[in-house]
């Protein structure tokens, strides 16, 4: 079961993101590390931080390609700015695109979120907070703010940043006396594990960690019609862009086409204008590279003849703003070069519409774990529907629908959580995506359910996500009449593990929650009989075994129900242990005795007859185990309803690594369940739904559990 210390500390964490810690204002301060106050303390002791949570060595770089003993890391130094050159600035003349140059490290994805961000100042300070600089109370020792998964993070890092031969590892900045860039990718990689925990991604992923935007993917060879008016809305509100062109095998990554675009690499989109090009409108749009140098060559580049045919005072204010790595080109070329377009909305607002109605948005936190709420996808009914569900209810249609159709949009968004650390342990990003399902009659207005099996089966998905894909995040826009749906997200393949958040943008008021049981037990009164009701041959085997004082302690039980579950040839047991007699001898034992007696142990006896019924009804495939979602349903056959986070713990404590259940773990979990519910009743007799206990009754409680 899950440790107290693992409960309390996620108690605590909904707490503080009840009063509002983990919003910008608030960040929480990433590993406890204080920013100002471990500022202080160097200030007062002369000293210059040294990172203890994140310590320059190899283990901040990585553990394959940048591992210890890779050429790549061969005769790498930690250095701090001082030690590169005279005098070290934070940021110079202003953060702009050219500040982020690529070194030696697979991020340009990265690099392509924080050359947009510069474009938009209040963002970028966000990030890279003011009154940072390596003179004034320098103590070595700097702070940024990332988004992790719906809450912004304040994240320490000391300066000292890898270098080879005198030169910056990693990223750079053109200038180079200047290192808010290479201190930002430090602070990311300390997020992530590692510097090589970076290698390879979307640009979307950069985008919505430095903005908590959402995010959208378009495939340029099947765009939508108004493509281009897309891209200016999105540029107008303030929109980080970023683009790449696909690679179509191992050789083509990183490959400079005949017009020199890098395949595989991720550019940024930073503005888009029309001119007049021979008395005819031309759309251009202007691109970056990161790398800086390398640069299309095509139609209206740098030296293109095409700009000797515009307006002089166009040719000059467009060629004026140009940066080392930023090219414009046509938009006809950048659609028919371009593969995909990625766009992360800074607030939610209307994605393509004119007007910048806000959207209305709710996240939602989750988790799949193996055997209780791992169900994989519709490719696997039998435990797809152990998943956890959603509710949306769908209010108004849309103001402007475009077309006779009523209908609502809305934006589903899921992100899976912390997969990038799992690299160094051989883990990577899972393949994810979601389906929506209109709410049957029967649900709907009701929040304390989850739709099981047979509705699945029975019912077609209403939209789903347009491929499970192994990225971060998986988001779709989706239009359907008002009404109730559920969002069921997974992984493609059942029994995969991961932490997530679902994000819903509705553009209408609407009612968001997750579906899930009300938690209940239903409980019978407890058997009055007397040992006048007990037949004789009870009584014979229970005098056999109980000796003399006639009362069965926690021993004598272990030993007279591994004898009789012996018998039953049809169910696999490893049998009762000291542990799971004891919490039985508690829940029946009425006198304090910590001993059973006659009645005490035909009543626990009926119990288990009882409970060995279900265990067999519920054994579809007569095993003589049951599977986890078996489990969940003889739990309810046995009268108790739990919600997700319960039959989490359940799963982890009583299933075992291949996820059975077997007779005396099924038994163990219905005592400890029933003695749970019957103690939360004795000490909340009103029926309100909360117990008020001192510590000594908390501790017995805990105790004998």
């Amino acid at each position: 079961m899950m440790p107290f210390g693992g409960m309390a500390a996620r108690l605590e964490r909904d707490r503080l993101r009840a009063e509002g810690v983990g919003q910008h204002h608030n960040a929480i301060k990433y590993l406890n590390q204080d920013y100002e106050a471990l500022k202080q303390e160097c200030i007062e002791s002369g000293t210059l931080f040294r990172d203890p949570q994140f310590p320059a060595g190899p283990s901040a770089l990585g553990f394959k390609e940048l591992g210890p003993h890779s050429s790549k890391t061969r005769g790498v130094e930690w250095k701090r700015p001082s030690e590169l050159v005279d005098d070290p600035q934070f940021i110079v003349g202003g953060a702009t695109r050219t500040d982020i140059c690529q070194g030696a490290l697979g991020d340009c994805w990265l690099l392509a979120a924080i050359g947009s961000l510069t474009l938009n100042e209040e963002l970028l300070h966000r990030v890279v907070p003011h009154g940072q600089s390596f003179q004034e109370d320098y103590a070595g020792i700097f702070h940024f703010q990332i988004w992790q998964f719906g809450e912004w993070v304040d994240v320490v890092v000391d300066d000292q940043l890898p270098t080879k031969d005198g030169e910056l590892l990693f990223v750079h900045s053109a200038e180079c006396t200047e290192f808010w860039s290479a201190l930002l990718e430090k602070a990311y990689a300390k997020l992530n594990g590692c510097y090589e925990s970076l290698s390879g991604g979307s640009t979307t992923e950069g985008f919505e960690d430095f903005t908590g935007g959402v995010a959208e993917m378009y495939d340029l060879k099947r765009p939508p019609r108004n493509m281009g008016h897309i891209i200016r809305k999105a540029l107008e509100r303030g929109s980080l862009l970023g683009c790449s062109i696909d690679i179509t095998s191992a050789f083509d990554m990183e490959a400079v086409t005949f017009k020199k675009l890098v395949k595989g690499h991720a550019y940024s989109v930073t503005a888009f204008r029309d001119v007049n090009y021979r008395g005819q409108q031309e759309q251009l749009i202007r691109i970056r590279n990161p790398w800086g140098q390398v640069e299309w060559t095509g139609a209206w580049s740098d030296g293109s003849s095409k700009w000797n045919n515009i307006d002089p005072t166009d040719r000059e204010e467009l060629q004026l703003k140009m940066e080392d790595g930023e090219f414009w080109m046509s938009f006809r070329d950048f659609m028919r070069e371009f593969s995909r377009l990625e766009i992360c909305n800074l607030t939610p607002d209307a994605l393509t519409k004119d007007e910048l109605s806000r959207w209305h948005t709710q996240l939602f936190e989750g988790t799949w774990r193996r055997g209780s709420t791992a169900g994989g996808c519709r490719n696997h009914p039998a435990t797809f529907w152990i998943n956890p569900q959603f509710k949306i209810k769908l209010l108004e249609e849309d103001d402007d629908p475009g077309d006779d159709e009523v209908a609502c949009s809305f934006l589903v968004a899921l992100m899976q959580k912390h997969r990038r650390r799992e690299r160094r342990v051989g883990g990577d990003m899972h393949t994810i995506g979601f389906a929506v399902y209109e709410v049957p009659e029967e649900a709907q207005g009701s929040q304390n359910v989850h739709l099981r099996k047979d509705f699945f089966l029975r019912n077609q998905s209403r939209a789903r996500s347009e491929t499970f894909i192994n990225l971060r995040e998986v988001s779709n826009q989706i239009r359907l009449p008002p009404g109730e749906y559920i969002v069921v997200p997974s992984t493609f393949e059942p029994h995969k593990e991961a932490d997530f958040i679902l994000r819903v943008f509705t553009e209408k008021q609407s009612d968001t929650a997750e579906l899930d049981e009300e938690i209940s037990a239903d409980l019978a009164d407890e058997e009055e009989i007397t040992e006048d009701d007990i037949e004789d041959g009870f009584k014979n085997m229970f005098q056999q075994l109980a000796g003399e004082d006639m009362e069965i302690s926690v021993f004598e039980l272990r030993t007279i129900l591994n004898r009789v579950i012996a018998r039953h040839k049809d169910l696999k047991t490893d049998g009762f242990s000291l542990d799971s007699c004891r919490n039985m001898v508690n829940l029946m034992d009425k006198d304090g005795s910590a001993r059973l007696g006659l009645v005490e142990f035909q009543i626990l006896w009926n119990k288990i007859r009882s409970w060995l019924t279900i265990f067999r009804q519920h054994d579809l495939d007569k095993s003589g185990t049951m599977s986890s979602y078996e489990m969940r349903m003889a739990l309810e056959s046995a009268g108790f309803k739990l919600n997700n986070k319960l039959h989490q713990v359940v799963v982890a404590r009583y299933a075992d690594a291949d996820m059975g259940v077997d007779f005396d773990n099924f038994v163990c979990c219905l005592v400890k369940l029933e003695a749970m519910f019957r103690f939360f009743h004795s000490m909340d007799p009103e029926g309100t739904g909360t117990a008020v206990m001192n510590l000594s009754e908390w501790l017995l409680l805990t105790m004998c559990g």
